[in-house]
Formats: C-alpha cells, structure tokens, sequence
C-alpha cells in the first residue's frame, strides 16, 4: 500500500489561512526543533528561550490568521520572526529593572545587554555580507584595520580622495543594510519594495523617484510606517550609546 506524501509546508499554511487550525500543528511540530536551536542561541536562559519559542510561534500563527505571513519558506519567515522578537523582547527588557541601588545609572555609565548585544553583532556581520566586495575591502582596511586613504589608495589603484568617497559610500550602505535587518518580511509586493528600501530612506540615500514613491506609500501603508518608525528608532539608540560612551571616555 502506498504511503501518502506529507504535505509540504506550502501546502500547509494555504490550509492554515483558510482555517485549518491543526494544519498549523503539524506545521510547529515541523519547525520545532529548529525553532528551539535557535531560541538557545539567542537565550542563554532556558525558560526565556522556551518562552521565545511560543511567542514567536503565537505572532505567526496571528499573521497566517489576518491574511499576512508568508506564503512559502515557512521556516525562515519564522527565524526572522524569532530574532525580532528577541530584539523587541531584548530592547523593552532593558528599560524595566527593579532595585534600590541606583547609583549606577548615572549618565555617563553606558549599559550593554548582551543578548541585544549579539542580535545587534548579528545584524551588522549579515549586512556587511550583502555589500558589494569592494566595499567590504575599503571598509576592512579603513574601518578594521585602521589605515588611513593614502594607505589604502596603492593597494586598491585609486587616489587617496577615491578612496575616502569609496569609503564614505561602503559605511552609508553599511549603515542602510543594517537597519534593514530590523524590519521583518512583508507579504504584499509594493511593501516588499518598500521595506528593502525603509533603510536607505531613512538615510537620506534614495533617488528622487523612489523616494516620492516612497513617501506616496507611506501615506496610506500603516504597516509600513510602523516599520519605519522601527528603524528610526534603532538608528536613534545606535546615535545615543554612541554619543553615552564617548561621555564616559571622557571625548564627547
């Protein structure tokens, strides 16, 4: 007798939208065990990472419920749910603490969490993958290593001015792909187009086209303005631990 192929995962969260709850059972018993890989990278507290699990699971099951979520690549829609939910969960924790000492929250003592810590060091090396590999080059030898333009200049053929432009365009691209990690995937194509680009609109960095159809799309996309405000508020922090630690050297 003939085994029945599974259902593939596509197949499962189409039955999930048209209201097939214990579709999305056997979907969480699917991914569970990667999802839980994950949440103990990212916790080192086993009950936290175990409530990340069913929180992350309970916001996708509520975007497949309202129409939204992904339509395929279940799981990597998933691991990209869980990392902002840790994110979130890292960023709102930080603020609440309960204690009778409060001489350590002077100003000038920055505060590092490190579970945000490692999403943030996550975020920053999956960006700098995606740039272009010469821009990853001159940011190496003039980020990382330290080497002046002049220095630089010989290895790549350019002038040292050329090099200083190149520079200035790998850490702005830098800058926008980073941010762009925070945003999660959007289902509907005009958000999809604009959330690749909420980065470099909030840097200032798009062409005047994209950027009128940019502003035009956030005039009605609710959605997207929320994650606009998302990253806006990301690259704000980022500016103010800057800022808080150059205070505590003593150089701001």
């Amino acid at each position: 007798m003939p085994v029945a192929e599974p259902d593939s995962d596509t197949d499962l969260l189409a039955a999930v939208r048209a209201g097939d709850t214990a579709a999305y059972g056997t979907l969480y018993e699917r991914h569970r065990t990667a999802a839980r890989q994950l949440a103990y990278g990212l916790s080192r507290d086993p009950a936290d990472a175990d409530d990340l699990v069913a929180e992350t699971f309970a916001k996708v099951f509520a975007s497949l419920r309202a129409g939204r979520g992904p339509l395929v690549a279940f799981r990597a829609y998933l691991h990209t749910t869980m990392r902002h939910v840790c994110y979130h969960r890292a960023r709102r924790d930080r603020r609440l603490e309960f204690t009778d000492d409060l001489t350590r929250y002077d100003e000038g003592e920055p505060f590092t969490d490190p579970a945000l810590d490692r999403l943030e060091r996550a975020y920053a090396a999956a960006a700098f993958r995606q740039l272009p590999e010469r821009w990853r080059d001159v940011l190496w030898q003039t980020a990382v290593e330290g080497n002046t333009p002049a220095e630089v200049a010989g290895m790549f053929g350019m002038t040292p001015n050329a090099v200083a432009v190149l520079a200035h365009r790998a850490r702005e691209g830098l800058r926008s792909l980073y941010l762009q990690q925070h945003i999660a995937v959007a289902e509907h194509p005009e958000c999809r187009w604009a959330g690749d680009r909420l980065g470099g609109h909030l840097r200032g960095r798009l062409a005047p086209r994209d950027d009128g159809r940019m502003r035009a799309h956030l005039g009605w996309c609710g959605e997207c303005r929320g994650r606009f405000a998302e990253i806006r508020e990301v690259d704000g922090l980022r500016h103010l631990s800057y800022r808080q630690r150059h205070r505590a050297n003593g150089t701001g």
